[in-house]
């Protein structure tokens, strides 16, 4: 069988269609990142809320700094350990 642009023997008219079998590959690919993130979100969700809540309170704490924010930020670091080890 022949294909437009193709030799028969699906020598050099390959590249003809790489952009499109390239296409099919990343389609494939990005479902698949959607079907992973869906499990991941129903298996570790709320797990992974609590891992995201604890990193933006970090952040803020790093943002305002000074020395009371030091044993604060101690503490959000044990938290996220104690999430980790979960």
């Amino acid at each position: 069988m022949t294909h437009p642009g193709g030799d028969g023997e699906g020598g050099e008219g390959r590249n003809h269609y790489g952009p499109w079998v390239w296409t099919a590959y990343r389609a494939h690919n990005e479902l698949l990142r959607e079907k992973l993130k869906k499990r991941f979100e129903a298996q570790e969700g709320p797990w992974l809320d609590r891992v995201a809540d604890v990193l933006v309170e970090i952040v803020n704490a790093r943002w305002e700094g000074g020395r009371k924010k030091e044993k604060e930020l101690g503490q959000l670091y044990s938290k996220l350990d104690a999430l980790l080890e979960e």
